[in-house]
């Protein structure tokens, strides 16, 4: 882990650097004063994902879902359970793809749930399917 890292407010998009030994300790951000880490998955869309994915120095993993989905409600529990088991080293994200076409156009999104996983502001590796979390957080984990 590095010693400084660049984190996203997920409240105010502001860029905060936090040494890499303070993660756990809840950093807040020096603008708004919100968490800078949530323990649960982040909505998000527009400006907000893209500084999220192109600024911040920790992995996120996104979940392209829909509210018609059958398998994305099932898959909601699991990936709120594997966004507090991958606290705070992983940020979690949702991405409705009812609300957010372009963003869902933008990742080549074909069916849903699927999960991409970023990394140094790039796509790192998808996985389509519901998953349990145990599976959620096993393929994060080998992947990081």
């Amino acid at each position: 882990m590095p010693d400084t890292l660049h984190l996203v407010c997920p409240h105010c998009q502001a860029v905060n650097r936090v040494p890499g030994d303070r993660l756990a300790a809840g950093p807040k951000c020096g603008k708004c004063h919100g968490a800078l880490l949530e323990p649960n998955p982040l909505p998000m869309g527009g400006a907000a994902f893209a500084k999220l994915i192109g600024r911040g120095d920790l992995p996120v993993l996104v979940d392209f879902w829909a509210p018609w989905c059958g398998p994305c409600k099932m898959m909601a529990p699991a990936f709120e359970q594997a966004a507090r088991q991958l606290h705070p080293r992983v940020m979690l994200a949702k991405v409705n793809t009812e609300d957010e076409r372009g963003l869902a156009a933008q990742f080549g999104i074909q069916s849903i749930p699927t999960m991409v996983l970023f990394k140094g502001g790039r796509e790192f590796d998808r996985v389509s399917g519901a998953m349990p979390a145990p599976g959620i957080v096993d393929w994060v984990r080998s992947r990081l």
